[in-house]
């Protein structure tokens, strides 16, 4: 009987899948086919919860199915992570568009992310505090204790690595390996790598001209086909969302969820206020909020369906480039940079909320200035080198609670909530590398302001 139910299941993931096909044969706009496909797969995976529970075999067998779509879809996402960061990288070395102020790009996009990751953590303090967070109040269940005792090897990790060490983990030692994203720095090391092989490109330019020129040939059509592979891709998201959203929906701990209820209103209310600091920086710069959230939306969509930043980096370029107005060079630096320095949400918001509420069990109060203003340095300068995928915001954490010596239990404490919160912090440190992007691409003057005006979504 089960087997008929999975069955009926994926049939009707099957025809809804199907519907969405059909939107685009009719030429609905793609940000309307993302938004039906988040839209249908809330309600088809709460139905399924509603019926079986979110443990039921039926459920779960029925996600494994589902899991072609949603998780092979985020897989092919990553599969052009790495390659996409380095033709895209080398390429603005070859076409000329970082030469005269990478210098100045790179420290404005390294700058914006570290700034506003300091605010965020600064919000984070705010809104533990404000809702009263207590670390102290909570208990674990078996599944806590099982994620503590998983933290507990992966903290010795954490605690044996000093900030000298940390930084030096973004150099690359074998450039081939981080290019398969083997470790969770690879993606800066790829960029670090990419930008010598740019600069020994100059260098070749100037003595030998002709080898430089089919070195710059062979760069640009990589680009070209990379990107097209991306777009194939691209096209696949209102299914893979379908898919990622109905999973959440279905297995969720709606339980878990109404008992941590405050610390999911409290991290959703910073995630907000961030969000809206976002969208403040660039009313600042002259540019109009509205358009930056319209055109954004279906990035930011994906990025909170699928809780990876990584999986989100070909959206988060191509919208930047195409939307947005921003120079390649530029949105390509501030994409790869903004995976694993400086994300608002993973390793800003997170881990000071977390730290404000075991402060207290460590004798410590959370209000103090010279704790605050600890906090908020130690939270941005341990924002380098986050993993861009689930998972991140653990180690972050993990970080700054230890360096500031209080106890890292509380980390599983909330493993019930972590997806539902790690979906907005996701999509918060997308924002964050766009922000970044936009804002350094306006202050250098390799931002198309007619672009970013133009109130069409350009299709994927």
């Amino acid at each position: 009987m089960n087997n008929i139910l999975i069955i009926v299941n994926v049939v009707v993931l099957l025809l809804l899948m199907f519907g969405l096909f059909m939107m685009q044969k009719k030429h609905v706009s793609f940000s309307k086919r993302v938004f039906t496909g988040l839209g249908l797969g809330l309600v088809f995976g709460f139905i399924i919860h509603l019926i079986y529970g979110g443990t039921h075999e039926v459920t779960t067998q029925s996600i494994n199915w589902f899991n072609i779509v949603g998780g092979g879809y985020v897989k092919l996402l990553q599969m052009v992570v790495m390659p996409l960061v380095f033709v895209s990288i080398v390429g603005a070395f070859t076409k000329l568009k970082l030469t005269k102020n990478i210098g100045k790009i790179s420290f404005l996009v390294i700058a914006i992310l570290l700034g506003t990751t300091a605010v965020s953590a600064a919000i984070g303090i705010g809104s533990a505090l404000g809702f009263g967070l207590d670390g102290i109040k909570l208990t674990a269940g078996d599944a806590e204790n099982a994620r503590n005792e998983l933290l507990k090897e992966k903290v010795v990790g954490v605690e044996s690595m000093t900030l000298p060490q940390q930084i030096v983990e973004l150099i690359p030692s074998n450039p081939f390996l981080d290019l398969t994203g083997a470790r969770p720095t690879s993606t800066i090391a790829v960029v670090i790598f990419a930008a010598f092989i740019g600069v020994a490109y100059l260098g070749i330019k100037r003595k030998e001209p002709e080898k430089a020129e089919f070195f710059a040939k062979i760069i640009d059509t990589l680009y070209s086909i990379t990107m097209r592979v991306v777009t194939l891709i691209l096209r696949l998201t209102p299914y893979g969302i379908l898919a990622i959203i109905t999973k959440v929906a279905a297995t969720s701990d709606y339980d878990a969820i109404v008992k941590l209820g405050k610390f999911v209103v409290a991290s959703y209310v910073a995630l907000i206020l961030m969000f809206i600091v976002h969208l403040l920086l660039l009313t600042f710069a002259k540019l109009n909020p509205v358009n930056y959230v319209k055109k954004g939306m279906p990035t930011l969509t994906f990025a909170f369906s699928s809780r990876s930043s990584a999986g989100t980096l070909p959206m988060t370029i191509k919208t930047q480039t195409k939307d947005f107005g921003v120079s390649e060079g530029i949105a390509n630096f501030a994409g790869s940079f903004g995976l694993s320095i400086g994300q608002n949400g993973c390793a800003g918001i997170y881990p000071a909320m977390l730290a404000v509420m075991v402060a207290p069990s460590a004798g410590i109060d959370p209000t103090s200035i010279s704790f605050i203003i600890t906090l908020i340095i130690v939270v941005a300068i341990s924002s380098f080198g986050v993993a861009g995928v689930g998972g991140g915001a653990t180690f972050a954490a993990l970080i700054v609670l230890s360096v500031l010596n209080l106890p890292v239990a509380i980390v599983g404490l909330l493993i019930s909530v972590e997806p539902l919160i790690d979906m907005g912090r996701t999509a918060l440190n997308v924002s964050g590398a766009m922000t970044a992007g936009v804002l350094t691409s306006k202050a250098t003057g390799e931002f198309e302001s007619e672009v970013y005006q133009q109130p069409n979504v350009v299709e994927a």
